[in-house]
């Protein structure tokens, strides 16, 4: 096992399962003090599973689609370790996946707060800690799916985290922060503990779900799901100094689909 992040502060949001776990629980074997930021109580799950293997973790459940939880999770790692050196924004996710005629306006509001502002929000908060010590890395989870069907406004929502990707690492690269991205494929994963939708009462939902399945298999080069391991490992490589001349970018992890 490599140590590519001894001495390091992290902190993964939507880290209590799927992706979001596997980078802190990998991050963490790899030296870095994670801090968890998820309002799952599988986050306590996460934190014992990271101690248990002798690595450092802490926990904190806020609502990060408010300004006001994206600052608080922030200083909670300065306040525990003095800094962060490395923030995953991992939160986010599509809700409903229906053609866009169905969607209700407060669907759509819903999809854009899940999956754009958690990643807005926390990118400020952590750069006003990042500025000071002209040194950082933020690592953004996008998504292939801006390019996709039944998922128009989770696309929006997942362009302008590759827009803020882009725009925020041409205005902090010469102050020693830099802003990079992946924008995963379909990936398997354990069901979730807590459902994105468990509201969805639409007869159709299954078909039109099976739709984005489909596509997403005939959309990738290999014609297969990718593994959670597949979607971590860009991750951590892009947050780490093997990547130190890596800003800007989003980088495709869909098995051949650009999005």
């Amino acid at each position: 096992m490599t140590r590519r992040f001894d001495d390091k502060v992290m902190v993964v949001t939507g880290a209590a399962q799927g992706i979001g776990r596997l980078v802190a629980e990998r991050a963490a074997a790899e030296g870095a003090r994670v801090l968890i930021v998820d309002r799952s109580p599988a986050r306590k799950d996460v934190v014992a599973a990271i101690r248990g293997a002798r690595g450092v973790a802490e926990a904190i459940s806020v609502n990060l689609e408010t300004w006001a939880g994206c600052e608080k999770a922030m200083q909670k790692a300065v306040d525990l370790w003095g800094r962060i050196d490395i923030l995953v924004n991992n939160v986010g996710g599509t809700i409903w996946a229906k053609p866009f005629e169905h969607y209700e306006p407060r669907q759509i509001d819903a999809e854009v707060r899940r999956s754009l502002f958690p990643t807005l929000y926390s990118c400020r908060a952590a750069i006003e800690h990042m500025l000071p010590r002209e040194s950082g890395v933020i690592v953004n989870v996008s998504s292939i799916a801006t390019r996709g069907l039944n998922r128009v406004p989770y696309a929006a929502a997942k362009g302008g985290v590759n827009a803020i990707t882009a725009s925020l690492a041409w205005e902090v690269a010469e102050r020693g922060i830099r802003v990079v991205a992946t924008a995963p494929g379909g990936t398997e994963a354990p069901p979730r503990i807590v459902p994105r939708n468990p509201n969805a009462e639409e007869e159709q939902r299954e078909d039109w779900y099976r739709t984005i399945v489909d596509q997403t298999i005939q959309s990738s080069f290999m014609k297969r799901y990718g593994t959670l391991d597949e979607q971590a490992g860009p991750i951590l490589f892009l947050a780490s100094d093997d990547a130190s001349y890596i800003t800007g970018v989003t980088l495709p992890v869909g098995g051949g689909d650009l999005g």
